[in-house]
């Protein structure tokens, strides 16, 4: 016997028939609703999760609501580089002697040993080559300029009053040129002391760097050779792969 009492099931849209078929047509409506074992602890554990980490359900929500032309843009932008690559045993990096030679006066000198010091200081230990200390000696000093630039990813020119007068300096200044004229981020210009109207036309294609605050220039040189050499070991790693 089906008692109405025992079993408090809404009748709602079901005026029409007797009362035995609408209890038991609410009893097994009642049955499909129900929930599994575990169901009920398993939701409140959700809930309590959801509430406790507003920041994972909004970036579900981000993520969700992006479109397919951000996601592919996302996944094909290239990874960047770190320094352990760069340093790795494998890195394009160690194809050449030096990182930096620095093309400079001999008047200049004092301000180029502590751009050395800098940069040989930074975590990425970069091998600069320095003329004065460097050379080999005995050797003939145009041999000695010509294997710097061959033998060096970037080349800082330190553009002084006095490097604009050195014909060692323009000698080195042309070769790093020829040795690669349209290597974006190999040659970088430094400029101090010297107005803008007195910059080398060879060198006009290109970007400079103004050391009016030596610390500030110090960074940016050391921010460009990073970049080069950066590219240089992605492009090497993309064309094995």
């Amino acid at each position: 016997m089906w008692l109405v009492a025992d079993h408090p099931f809404p009748t709602a849209g079901n005026e029409g028939l007797s009362c035995p078929l609408a209890l038991s047509l609410a009893y097994h409506r009642r049955l499909l609703h129900k929930p599994k074992p575990g169901s009920v602890e398993s939701s409140l554990n959700a809930g309590c999760s959801a509430s406790s980490s507003p920041s994972s359900s909004s970036s579900s929500a981000e993520s969700s609501t992006s479109s397919p032309g951000m996601s592919l843009a996302r996944s094909v932008r290239p990874s960047p580089v770190s320094v352990s690559d760069i340093n790795a045993s494998g890195s394009a990096r160690w194809a050449k002697s030096y990182d930096v030679c620095i093309c400079h006066s001999e008047v200049d000198l004092e301000l180029v040993e502590e751009l050395v010091s800098y940069l040989e200081g930074q975590p990425e230990s970069f091998r600069c080559f320095l003329q004065l200390r460097d050379a080999v000696a005995g050797r003939a000093v145009v041999t000695e300029l010509c294997d710097a630039v061959q033998n060096s990813h970037c080349w800082v020119m330190l553009i002084t009053p006095d490097f604009l007068q050195d014909p060692w300096c323009k000698y080195q200044m042309h070769q790093a040129l020829a040795e690669a004229p349209m290597a974006n981020g190999r040659t970088i210009p430094v400029l101090k002391d010297v107005d803008r109207k007195d910059y080398p036309k060879e060198l006009r294609n290109l970007y400079y760097i103004y050391m009016a605050l030596k610390e500030n220039s110090f960074r940016q040189i050391r921010d460009t050779v990073m970049r080069y050499l950066q590219e240089l070991c992605r492009s090497s790693t993309s064309r094995t792969e």
